[in-house]
């Protein structure tokens, strides 16, 4: 999907969090806490919440879980399987 196409899908800050997910999530990170994310993104833990609960509805390249909450809530993310 290209940049033009997702910026027309995708606000600002849901393609910020989709590029960072997808940085780590293909180097074997699957845990992680918004106020990691909130922290090196330049949010609030709040507005990784919610776009990560919106992202969690519609890209279809990741599974992304609410996790846990101990201190902060943890997200779960993976790539999704493609079926051929």
């Amino acid at each position: 999907m290209s940049k033009a196409h997702m910026s027309k899908i995708y606000n600002e800050t849901q393609q910020r969090l989709i590029d960072y997910l997808l940085k780590y999530v293909k180097h074997g990170k699957r845990f992680f806490k918004a106020k990691h994310i909130a922290r090196d993104l330049g949010l609030t833990p709040r507005e990784v919440g919610v776009n990560l609960g919106v992202l969690s509805k519609m890209y279809p390249k990741l599974k992304i879980e609410r996790w846990s909450y101990s201190n902060a809530t943890t997200w779960n993310v993976e790539l999704r399987r493609v079926a051929v």
